[in-house]
């Protein structure tokens, strides 16, 4: 009877074995990079060798010779941040769970041997998990689906970065761009100031006048400190995110943003494809569908948790007689008498409805965020493009008209500089809309595509373990 059992529970093991899952040569990272690549259009990769490294170090510093892009920035983080590394190992561990949970239960074989007064008693047992077997199947779907989520969430990770690269970048140009501005604004009031101290020696400015140019040159000076700390912060959150070390910091960015483009996009549909495209949703749902999968095994395992069967052979040898051997088994099974399993399934069934609630909530703030983001994608365009066709336009020419005027000695040097100030004020309002639209911009792929801030409990998948533990019920 052991023989058998045992070559009964060889062949059950075969069969598991003929529907379980591999490793993959890639550890999944293929379904990753087909989902970024149809909303970044980068190329990812996980490092695990040497020569992977070396490539991956060789890219960048070959990114990083010239001066960085949007585009090459966001290239160069996922490439080389090592916490989209982490999150990409974070997928191998996962796919090592999904192989775990598609392999049938290993048998226990036990030997004893007990002797005494010349007798001995030699036993050996053969003993299987039947229910878990049994359940393999089951506990195999629900850790691919399990797999599959661990792949979006990978992807997620992969999003975000690159929708945290564009933003730190735009910060990082327009902070260079104010800089520019207010160097020049600062040498512009600084001369105006010695002029005004001049003009005071000789009677013809008075004190009041004369603290008003310098006041402004002080602020000036002032406002530039500060913007010069903004852009310096703005480039090292740019430099972390793209995981530069020592010899990459001297990396070159653009002086000004890009310029606006002709004409904004038009989505009149970005609700429906938001919720058809987001990958934090798209993780709900498989959340959603592995709960259900659980439920069902919950409620198939409720009164049997513990299903065990063992082969036994017993050889008995006395000196006083001949020896002889015993076959037999012996099964294990717990009697629900005080836990028929009412408890496991409410909590398999209430964290289902848990997730439920969660998806459907996720849902709605999607489409919410959608129209917010696109609304505000649209009116940051309007008003950049307010300043770039209209007030910069006209700041110009009232600058040219001043500056005739003063030459024909029909307006003063105060006048002069009161316009000076009223366009330095215009050009920093045009450099923040600008900042402000490009940053829009990519909170609006962020609002269709996912990659936004995490929310509390919306990425995480909902935890079942005590709805359907990974042993099938043990």
């Amino acid at each position: 009877m052991a023989e058998y059992f045992a070559r009964s529970l060889l062949v059950l093991g075969a069969l598991g074995l003929s529907g379980c899952a591999a490793f993959s040569p890639d550890s999944g990272m293929s379904a990753v990079s087909e989902l970024t690549s149809q909303t970044i259009r980068k190329d990812i990769a996980f490092v695990r060798t040497a020569e992977g490294a070396g490539a991956v170090d060789a890219r960048v510093r070959q990114l990083l010779s010239r001066t960085l892009t949007e585009e090459t920035a966001v290239q160069v983080a996922l490439l080389n941040n090592k916490g989209l590394q982490a999150a990409y190992n974070e997928l191998a561990l996962a796919e090592t769970d999904l192989v775990e949970q598609s392999l049938p239960p290993n048998p226990m074989f036990s030997v004893s041997r007990i002797s005494g007064n010349g007798a001995s008693e030699i036993e050996r047992q053969v003993v299987g998990d039947i229910l878990a077997l049994a359940t393999l199947p089951f506990r195999s779907d629900i850790a691919r689906e399990r797999f599959r989520q661990a792949q979006l969430r990978a992807a997620l990770a992969t999003l975000r970065l690159a929708a945290d690269v564009r933003r730190a970048y735009v910060r990082a140009v327009a902070g260079n761009e104010m800089v520019v501005l207010l160097t020049d604004a600062k040498a512009t009031a600084e001369s105006t100031a010695q002029l005004a101290v001049k003009l005071g020696e000789t009677g013809s400015v008075n004190k009041l006048d004369q603290a008003l140019e310098q006041v402004f040159y002080a602020e000036t000076t002032a406002d530039l400190a500060t913007a010069r700390q903004a852009a310096t912060s703005a480039r090292e959150r740019l430099a972390r995110l793209m995981g530069l070390w020592d010899d990459g910091l001297d990396f070159r960015l653009p002086n000004q943003l890009p310029p606006l483009p002709r004409r904004p996009q038009a989505l009149p549909s970005i609700e429906a494809n938001a919720v058809a495209h987001r990958i934090d949703l798209q993780i709900a749902r498989l959340d959603l569908t592995a709960l259900a999968k659980s439920l069902n095994l919950t409620e198939a395992t409720r009164f049997v948790t513990l299903l065990d069967l063992a082969g036994i052979s017993r050889r008995t040898q006395d000196p006083e007689g001949a020896p002889f051997r015993e076959r037999g088994f012996d099964v294990q099974f717990q009697i629900p008498i005080f836990d028929g399993g009412e408890v496991r399934v409410r909590q398999a069934a209430e964290t289902y409805n848990l997730a439920f609630n969660r998806l459907t909530e996720r849902a709605v703030n999607v489409r919410s965020e959608a129209r917010d983001a696109y609304r505000v994608y649209r009116s940051s365009y309007d008003i950049a493009s307010h300043y770039q066709r209209e007030i910069i336009p006209l700041r110009k020419i009232i600058t040219e008209e001043m500056q005739l005027r003063f030459s024909s000695m029909q307006v003063d040097i105060f006048a002069l500089l009161t316009e000076a100030r009223q366009r330095l004020a215009s050009l920093r309002g045009a450099i923040e809309a600008r900042q402000n639209f490009f940053i829009a911009q990519s909170e609006l792929q962020t609002a269709v595509n996912g990659g936004g801030a995490p929310v509390s409990g919306g990425d995480n998948p909902t935890n079942i373990a005590a709805a359907a533990p990974a042993d099938g019920g043990h």
